[in-house]
């Protein structure tokens, strides 16, 4: 899974992409463009029951999720007509599975701004109706190699016809694709796999705020879902990269700084932003834990025992027989799977099972 990290020009999006794969591989700099060909960063996507699971099997080894993040050039008005390389990036946003959208908050003069000064909601929309635009062009062209096509009576070009309109439809309102996905049927999204639309694509929006508005991030986030209607993270990109400069001990002074000394306020931290991600297009993981390992499996939601099998080898999902499943709570709370054998927490479940995510799992399969 790849998830494309964009926006305007100078927002803090290159340094945020260096904070979250811990290097210095992105390019940042205080002018336009400084990005033009994606960098790609496979990131962990921590939990703390992957910490929590291997102290309690006193693993020697531990292996969190992870997740690929693509730093893509900043897009600007135009983009959608081809202007100023937009084409180019426009491509790069076509192969991601989801888009995080960084959105400027942050006051600094010594920072330009290609809109003259941060309006988060403007921001928003300039960049939005870049990606509806490509898609209504993209509707477009499809819809002008169907038309020769209409007098075969093929019913499949006709219903591709018919939900073309309906995706058009919504654009024409400004509005993404992705909201009339809930009201589509599953042969309509099946007759659109082949096509990538921009704005059908999940959105997560990355507010990138000053390291003093860290401590409001609630009241932030929640005002921002609101008008949104999206999922969003408070992250301070020039904070986290700030971090990476300090030991320890000095991380702890900066970070306690900022909560004004009291511990009870919890600043937001990229963790959030990946965990965010990771759930956005769909993904979430199980847990196996033993000595030698505790590791956390990617899989898609819904996905059935066997097929979770298969995130580790595909054999184990051919020969499936069974798993021994305990949750994560139930695993924690009695120590070891004996002890949640013991107190009958362990169930067998079969080939339809659906995995739950933080499921702590044991197949057995025959060869």
């Amino acid at each position: 899974m790849k998830v494309g990290i964009v926006w305007l020009p100078n927002v803090g999006k290159s340094t945020l992409f260096n904070a979250l794969t811990k290097n210095y591989s992105a390019d940042a700099a205080n002018f336009p463009f400084c990005t033009i060909e994606p960098n790609v960063g496979v990131v962990e996507v921590k939990d703390e029951r992957v910490d929590k699971l291997a102290e309690i099997s006193a693993t020697q080894k531990k292996i969190y999720a992870a997740m690929n993040f693509v730093d893509i050039a900043g897009l600007v008005k135009g983009a959608s007509l081809w202007e100023w390389l937009g084409n180019k990036f426009l491509s790069h946003i076509r192969e991601v599975d989801a888009i995080v959208q960084v959105v400027r908050l942050f006051e600094d003069d010594d920072v330009v701004h290609v809109e003259w000064g941060p309006d988060p909601m403007r921001d928003i929309e300039i960049i939005n109706t870049e990606l509806i635009l490509a898609d209504i062009q993209t509707i477009e062209n499809i819809q002008s190699g169907l038309q020769r096509k209409l007098k075969s009576n093929d019913p499949d070009v006709t219903k591709l016809m018919d939900v073309l309109g309906k995706i058009m439809s919504v654009l024409e309102q400004e509005k993404l694709a992705i909201d009339i996905l809930p009201d589509l049927w599953e042969k309509e999204l099946e007759l659109l796999k082949p096509y990538s639309f921009l704005t059908f694509k999940p959105f997560v929006y990355a507010l990138n705020v000053s390291e003093g508005e860290l401590a409001h991030s609630d009241a932030l986030k929640t005002e921002y879902e609101a008008i949104l209607n999206k999922k969003v993270a408070i992250v301070s990109a020039k904070f986290e990269s700030e971090l990476l400069e300090l030991d320890t001990e000095e991380k702890e002074l900066f970070v306690d700084d900022l909560r004004w000394g009291d511990e009870s306020v919890v600043l937001p931290t990229l963790d959030d932003l990946i965990a965010l991600a990771f759930d956005t297009v769909g993904l979430m993981y199980y847990f196996t834990t033993w000595v030698k390992e505790t590791r956390a499996w990617t899989v898609h939601k819904w996905s059935t025992a066997p097929q979770a099998a298969g995130a580790i080898h595909t054999d184990f999902e051919k020969w499936f027989i069974k798993a021994d499943v305990v949750t994560y709570t139930d695993f924690v709370s009695h120590g070891w799977r004996s002890g949640a054998k013991d107190k009958g927490s362990q169930r067998l479940e079969w080939k339809d099972y659906i995995v739950q995510d933080g499921d702590v799992m044991l197949f057995k399969f025959n060869t």
